[in-house]
């Protein structure tokens, strides 16, 4: 046999092996994903959500920032109820440790379950999770959520640290936190305002609600459609700039 004959040979056994191990991969974070083990944001699966991309096979696909995805579920996957993404969401909670927080209404969409956590002793929101379907798996909304939120963000406060740890002292967690209040350039009114003209322009037919979730830093706005949730998006309490939740999928269903 020439030596041209055995390279590719060799190059051809190279990319079979490698074809061999994606697949494995794929499955084995398939299968990871269903174990269950509870971790700092509560929910299930040792396998969550990743910072740079989510897992799976055939439909259920990760797509970056906190292994967000788009597309279907397999055929035939079991996903949780609005109950069971409730407690999850409870279970999480448990590992700030802290009492003044509580979960406020839960929304399923095609994609997650989102959630609001609030300040029981303002009745602020504190910030925004979202719930693996399959898992159980809850972790922090991406976009304003962590981008905008002064108190429980990546930039201050009580925040979820920007290496996934949580405590006082923003990016990497630290041990005090700023006052802070609500108080902002941008009021719930003007906000609304400015989302209506986003709508206006970029989704027509749409409408903002006439309430907001008032959060450090921003205002959260359900979005409608005909009178319906159809999505959501965020105004930022200083710039007024808007930011639409992209990630979301359509609107399934909510509970207070």
């Amino acid at each position: 046999m020439n030596t041209t004959s055995k390279t590719w040979k060799l190059v051809a056994l190279g990319l079979a092996l490698a074809l061999i191990l994606v697949g494995a991969l794929g499955i084995g974070g398939w299968v990871v994903t269903r174990a269950y083990a509870q971790g700092p944001w509560g929910g299930y699966g040792t396998m969550g959500p990743g910072m740079m991309g989510g897992w799976g096979s055939g439909g259920y696909q990760g797509c970056g920032m906190m292994g967000l995805w788009s597309g279907t579920y397999p055929e035939g996957t079991k996903t949780l109820t609005l109950d069971e993404a409730k407690a999850a969401v409870e279970r999480s909670l448990k590992a700030w440790n802290n009492a003044d927080l509580a979960m406020g209404e839960v929304m399923e969409f095609s994609n997650h379950y989102y959630a609001v956590v609030q300040e029981k002793s303002t009745g602020i929101g504190a910030f925004e999770v979202l719930a693996d379907k399959v898992t159980g798996a809850v972790f922090p909304e991406p976009g304003p959520n962590m981008m905008w939120n002064l108190k429980y963000g990546m930039m201050g406060g009580y925040g979820m640290g920007m290496m996934g740890g949580y405590g006082y002292g923003g990016m990497m967690g630290g041990t005090t936190g700023p006052t802070l209040s609500t108080d902002m350039p941008v009021d719930e009114a003007q906000a609304i305002e400015l989302a209506q003209k986003y709508l206006d322009t970029v989704r027509p037919g749409t409408a903002a609600d006439e309430e907001a979730d008032v959060f450090y830093g921003y205002y959260t706005v359900e979005v409608l459609t005909g009178g319906k949730v159809t999505g959501m998006l965020s105004v930022n309490g200083y710039t007024g700039q808007v930011w639409y939740h992209t990630w979301h999928g359509a609107f399934v269903g909510m509970t207070e």
